[in-house]
């Protein structure tokens, strides 16, 4: 199998004699990173390595900004929140924290699609007026107050951006306006070199206005990774968006587009896999792969369309693979210490004079609590015998032996609702943990990651004293540790890949094993967490649902151009928000078949046994 990045690669060292002076921009890190290792596998003789960015960082350098962290940002909105002296009735940093993220990725989309500010705001606060447009009774204080925050979004939106660029730092939409604003001086100094783009599908209005500048240049190149079956099917969604600008563009008015490949319709074989629960696709894939050899192993790749699959998909592992390489990582959340402070954290939230047993007895029974309290076990036996449901944190203390008192008093002592009594307890807590845990490794790393947390935690409320309550710490914790993960580490280039839907751009493998094929999952279907209406979206062509749509197919499909194995798992057990449904994307490669493609139905149900 020839993949794209090979193809690719040959195109280009056939036009340019010294590839070294090129400067490539990939969808992601990981894109670039497998292109450099391409390059290395066919070089014959030493020369100097290319330039070779991500998109975000090739925008970073052209905006002269750097992309600031999630949590910071919202500190900093908030401050710009309180410098809105047309905003009457502030929220608190609390209740601010629970609205503040979707205005937020708000602000990036207008941002990244480089919408007027001025006009985009006036249009959504007449929305909000004309949904209170029929309150019969004259309007209240309430609904007043809310008509003047949407008029006030303008005044807001100027306040976050003139803090951030006091400090050369933005959040992404914001570094991709300046990025474009700059992009006549960056041209004007480096028109002359070579830039070619790889394996871009949906881009932003900044993103499309980057290439086309660059390519009137003259010394740009764009590589679409896309398939003649969907290129020319205009119904197909696969290729809406690189149809869209060819067909748009003015360079290629008078330009071939360069690479649409024909591969979809080479011989494959489709496995589709009917599961019950998704622990059952973790075993089925660990089946299958014991059942190939090594170098297959080499050549596949198991996409998980639910990353919570990864835990017990590792699991489930069999013995005969030798390298594995994970390019997600575990998220913290999942992790027993996480949900230890968060009960901790329950407990002092109360602020009541007593401790309810059953509180207690969460923190004494946690395997945490039984390494921080030698006596635990003997102190929830006590609870229970002396049947008490509800105890002073003083009295509790008499339970405990005297070696263990300075702990548990840091445990169940009133932390007053203050914040940074919060923190600082959970810093000592975790310090204590780490050094009862020399010996356990992945527990070594869980603890350190919490102690940056606690202690980023720290260092911004330091800085911006807006957390006034254990609440709002409690918040901004769970926050963190559910965006943290654990990174595993491993050979990228060698034997099987695990990865996330996002990390396959631009890769091809033999062999792929895509699990969650279900309806709401791949694709993700509707997501409403925005302010901006329907129609207010369409007015401003912000892309709508139907796009986001189309992103998942063309990820899907990519993933199929080249390859000759395709294993396709859904859940069919209805449970939850989870309908059971299999993805419109298997019904439509069993409706469209092809003459070359062979499709394989499998039904799995758990194996009974009678002892």
């Amino acid at each position: 199998m020839v993949t794209f990045l090979q193809e690719t690669l040959a195109e280009i060292q056939k036009k340019y004699s010294d590839i070294s002076e090129i400067t490539f921009i990939l969808p992601s890190k990981r894109a670039g990173g497998f292109l450099m290792n391409e390059l290395k596998r066919e070089s014959s003789k030493t020369h100097f390595a290319p330039r070779i960015v991500s998109i975000e960082e090739f925008v970073e350098e052209l905006s002269n900004l750097s992309i600031v962290d999630n949590t910071e940002l919202l500190f900093k909105s908030y401050e710009a929140y309180s410098r809105t002296n047309s905003i009457n009735e502030k929220d608190d940093f609390e209740t601010f924290s629970t609205w503040a993220t979707t205005l937020l990725n708000d602000f990036n989309e207008i941002d990244r699609y480089l919408v007027e500010p001025k006009p985009f705001f006036s249009y959504l606060a007449n929305i909000k007026t004309l949904e209170r447009w029929g309150v019969q009774d004259e309007q209240t204080e309430l609904i007043l107050n809310y008509l003047r925050f949407w008029e006030s979004l303008p005044s807001f939106y100027e306040n976050i951006q003139s803090i951030l660029l006091n400090e050369n730092i933005g959040y992404q939409g914001m570094v991709y306006r300046e990025a474009v604003s700059n992009l006549e001086h960056y041209i004007h100094t480096n028109g002359n070199k070579t830039h070619i783009f790889i394996g871009f599908n949906a881009l932003n209005t900044a993103e499309q206005h980057i290439i086309q500048e660059l390519l009137e240049t003259g010394n740009t190149a764009v590589y679409w990774d896309t398939d003649q079956s969907f290129f020319q099917d205009t119904k197909h969604s696969a290729s809406h968006f690189i149809r869209k600008y060819i067909k748009e563009w003015n360079y290629f008015k008078n330009k071939e587009p360069k690479f649409i490949a024909d591969n979809f319709e080479k011989p494959k074989h489709f496995q589709f896999v009917e599961v019950q629960k998704n622990v059952g696709q973790a075993k089925y894939v660990g089946e299958l792969l014991s059942q190939l050899s090594e170098e297959e192993i080499n050549k596949t790749a198991i996409v998980l369309g639910d990353e919570n699959l990864l835990v017990p998909l590792l699991y489930s592992l069999p013995s005969n693979l030798k390298n594995v390489n994970i390019t997600m990582g575990v998220s913290l959340k999942n992790f027993p210490a996480v949900v230890f402070f968060e009960l901790l954290f329950g407990i002092h939230l109360r602020n009541t004079e007593t401790l309810y047993y059953k509180d207690i007895l969460s923190i004494l029974n946690h395997p945490l609590g039984n390494d921080l309290l030698p006596q635990a076990h003997t102190i929830a036996e006590k609870l229970a015998k002396e049947n008490i449901t509800h105890i002073a944190p003083n009295n509790l203390f008499e339970f405990s032996k005297m070696e263990d008192n300075g702990m548990f008093q840091l445990l169940f002592q009133d932390w007053k609702n203050d914040s940074k009594t919060a923190v600082k307890t959970a810093l000592q807590i975790l310090a204590e943990l780490q050094r009862k845990k020399k010996n356990a490794s992945i527990e070594q790393v869980v603890l350190h990651q919490l102690t940056l947390i606690f202690s980023k935690i720290e260092a911004l409320n330091e800085k911006y004293p807006y957390l006034k309550s254990v609440k709002s710490t409690l918040t901004i914790f769970s926050e963190l540790a559910a965006s943290a993960s654990l990174d595993f580490e491993g050979d990228a280039y060698k034997g099987l890949q695990i990865m996330g839907v996002l990390e396959t751009r631009v890769l091809d493998f033999e062999n792929v094993i895509i699990t969650s094929v279900n309806e709401g999952i791949f694709p993700s279907g509707k997501s409403n967490a925005s302010f901006i209406t329907y129609d207010l979206k369409q007015q401003f062509n912000l892309p709508l649902y139907t796009e986001k749509d189309a992103i998942y197919t063309y990820h899907f499909y990519r993933l199929l151009h080249r390859a000759k194995s395709i294993t396709l798992l859904y859940n069919n057990h209805s449970e939850g928000i989870n309908t059971g449904e299999k993805s419109r994307f298997i019904r439509q490669l069993e409706i469209e078949k092809l003459p070359n493609h062979t499709v394989e139905k499998r039904i799995l149900s758990p194996k009974v046994q009678i002892k």
